[in-house]
This record gives C-alpha cells, sequence and structure tokens, in this order.
C-alpha cells in the first residue's frame, strides 16, 4: 500500500477501500493456504487509470480450503469459486469477509476480476460472472484490474462494519495531506 500511495493518481478512496480489501487478501494467503508466503505484484498504469494486482499461492485452494467446514463437505471445485465472494463464507478460520469486500469492490471499481483455484477459475467482467474449466494451478491466483479515477464509497465496499476510510487515513496520510485534500 505505501507503494501505491505514492501515487497520487489514485482516487482516495479506491486506496480507501483497496487498503483494506488487499489486507484480507494477503491474510488469506496465510491464514487459509496452509503456506506461509504467496506473491504480490502490482502495476499502475496512470494513462489509462487502471490498476493490475496479482496475488497467488501454492497452498491448497479455495476448494480443498472450504471443504473444511463441514457446511462445505460436498460442494464442488466451481461452487467453491462461487461461494467464497459470498458474506460468511469460511472455512471456519477466518470471517468469510475479505474476499466478499473484495468482490464489492469490484462492483464499484472494477474493471475484471478472475480467481483461479484448482481446475476452474471464476471471471467477472462487465457485470457478468462465469466459471469455467481452466489449467489446473495448485492453490489460488487472485487477478484485479480496477479503475482509479473513479469515486466509491469505501464504507459501502466494507458494508459499514469498519471503518476502512479512518484506518486507511490513520495509516497511509499525513495529517496535513488529509487537510488538504479537502
Amino acid at each position: 500500500m505505501r507503494t501505491l500511495t505514492s501515487h497520487m493518481e489514485i482516487e482516495v478512496s479506491v486506496l480507501q477501500a483497496l487498503s483494506y480489501c488487499f489486507y484480507e487478501i494477503l491474510d488469506n494467503v496465510h491464514i487459509h493456504s496452509g503456506k506461509p508466503l504467496g506473491t504480490a505484484i502490482t502495476y499502475f498504469d496512470q494513462s489509462q487509470n487502471t490498476l493490475k494486482i496479482l496475488v497467488a499461492d501454492d497452498g491448497m485452494g479455495i476448494w480443498q480450503s472450504l471443504k473444511e467446514n463441514p457446511r462445505y463437505a460436498d460442494i464442488t471445485e466451481e461452487e467453491s469459486l462461487r461461494a467464497c465472494l459470498q458474506d460468511s463464507v469460511t472455512d471456519g478460520k477466518g470471517m468469510g469477509f475479505g474476499l466478499y469486500a473484495t468482490s464489492r469492490m469490484m462492483k464499484d471499481a472494477g474493471m475484471k476480476f478472475v480467481l483461479h483455484s484448482g481446475n476452474h477459475k471464476l471471471i467477472i467482467r462487465d457485470g457478468k460472472t462465469e466459471v469455467r474449466d481452466n489449467g489446473f494451478w495448485q492453490g489460488t491466483i487472485l487477478y484485479m484490474e480496477l479503475n482509479t479515477s473513479r469515486e466509491i464509497d469505501p464504507q459501502s465496499v466494507v458494508d459499514h462494519r469498519t471503518d476502512a476510510e479512518g484506518e486507511y487515513n490513520e495509516g497511509f496520510i499525513e495529517t496535513d495531506e488529509l487537510t488538504s485534500l479537502w
């Protein structure tokens, strides 16, 4: 996030929502993948007002993780990709809120969202969601393209359950910078 905050061309409200969601995505790698590390790559294209983010791990994957919760023991791999974007869907080690909030952010600022785990990938583009067979990936790959010039409501992204704006502002904006934004 420190790298992204150095690009003031990115709408502050996008950064506020992204800060919360990016932390949750990275936490998912740590908590749910069964692996201690993953990889995160960002690319900001100022001329296109686009931020591309890729987070990958080589852990157990979404399907195997969800099946640790008896409620999802009979879910298919394809169903697991759709389900993990819903509120409160979890393997039992978390609250099931991170990918849900991220999917809400993508509705507001997203251009493309891809979630690849196992033999399937879920793609959200132009308001349409599809899950298709794909080459095998051991673990999970999350890819997002965001419009960085669109103003969004970070509190709506987190369903008004936490103060995404305040958390971002406290962590990444100096008080005098915050005053100059208004």
